[in-house]
């Protein structure tokens, strides 16, 4: 630009001009006008509203009523406006208002952009370490991201920790990139309800950053295949015990049976000795005949009640063995398939990365880091 043509212009966001030079020179103002939204226009288009709020959060403006509240209102600096290619900048409660006319399609269409924007300055920094043969080194967290406990407006949100308090809110599984020129770049951010724990998102993080990066390591097939001959060792084992506790069950059946067979039979034939004696008016001793068949009938009495108990106790030892059988031939299978996938990946991936994944302890359950390291991953 020649001297003649600059204009000087005061400015409380002098870092977001910079910005807007720059995403005009990546293409992603054109990128993000391009973007069709349906939606009807008045003094802005929807997408410069869009491109408001993106330029918002790149200024950390906490809340939305910011851009006209703040003490230094965004849509009342021109210069910034001007840098990112718009004559002028909506008042807050019009972006609020395209942004919930959204469409999730159109959402999306937006994100895709970003995606496709930034691809270039990733593969770049890619292929700087790969150049220098240095490894990959990603990083991965959810981090908290509350809001108003009062709101009934946010979708999905819920409960949860975060910042040492339970909030309302979401987890926000993000990935980024150890980079030699910027230091991090971020690679991918994922929302996720504010109830939602470390443990359950390690292979999504993994996967996210892979997606973004189109590289990966080397499946280690081998050590995956190891543990699916424990697996199955194992799994023949409980199955052995399973078969014998079948038996088991059976046999506790069948004397439970023969001894719930006996108590009719021997009440029958104490009440028959009792008639008689009645009729007879004998005197039923502790030795005689009747006194006898009614300890016989109790003792048949107890022994069907400790069958009962004996074949209960058979049950539920079925029970638990048939359970943790049946967990044992999913978890198997899932192995199988996984080691079927990482074949694949390993036949498709012609020049694998060596890479590392940092992530703190509140993914360090025996799976995921199992998982990270079949993966091919030092964790």
């Amino acid at each position: 630009m020649s001297d003649d043509r600059i204009q000087v212009q005061d400015t409380q966001h002098a870092f977001l001009v910079a910005w807007g030079w720059f995403a005009e020179y990546i293409g992603l103002i054109q990128a993000l006008q391009g973007v069709p939204l349906h939606q009807k226009r008045y003094t802005h288009t929807p997408q410069a509203k869009v491109l408001e709020f993106l330029v918002a959060i790149l200024g950390g403006l906490e809340h939305l009523q910011d851009i006209s509240l703040s003490a230094h209102p965004l849509d009342m600096d021109q210069a910034v406006a001007e840098a990112w290619g718009q004559p002028g900048w909506a008042n807050y409660s019009g972006v609020s208002r395209t942004l919930s006319s959204l469409s999730w399609g159109e959402a999306r269409a937006l994100a895709q952009v970003l995606e496709r924007v930034d691809q270039p300055l990733i593969q770049a920094e890619l292929d700087v370490l790969r150049s220098r043969k240095q490894r990959l080194r990603y990083d991965g967290d959810l981090t908290g991201l509350p809001v108003s406990s009062n709101s009934r407006t946010y979708p999905h949100a819920a409960f949860g920790h975060m910042d040492d308090e339970i909030r309302l809110g979401y987890q926000v599984a993000v990935v980024s990139l150890e980079s030699p020129t910027y230091r991090r770049l971020w690679l991918s951010a994922v929302h996720h309800p504010g109830d939602t724990v470390s443990c359950t998102q390690a292979e999504a993080l993994v996967l996210a950053a892979e997606a973004r990066t189109r590289l990966r390591p080397r499946r280690r097939t081998d050590l995956l295949s190891q543990r699916i001959e424990a697996s199955e060792r194992q799994t023949e084992t409980t199955h052995q015990r399973l078969l014998m506790q079948r038996e088991g069950v059976r046999k506790a059946r069948d004397r439970l049976t023969e001894a719930r067979r006996q108590v009719p039979e021997r009440q029958a034939l104490w009440a028959d000795l009792e008639e008689s004696y009645r009729v007879r008016q004998r005197e039923a001793r502790p030795t005689s005949r009747l006194a006898l068949a009614h300890k016989r009938l109790e003792a048949a009495e107890r022994r069907g009640q400790s069958r009962e108990r004996a074949w209960q106790s058979a049950e539920r030892r079925l029970a638990k063995t048939q359970a943790q059988w049946d967990a044992q031939q999913d978890e198997l299978k899932r192995l199988q398939e996984r080691l079927t996938r990482f074949e694949c990946d390993n036949e498709m991936n012609s020049a694998p990365v060596e890479a590392e994944f940092r992530l703190d302890a509140g993914f360090g359950t025996y799976e995921n880091v199992a998982l990270l390291i079949e993966m091919g991953y030092e964790v």
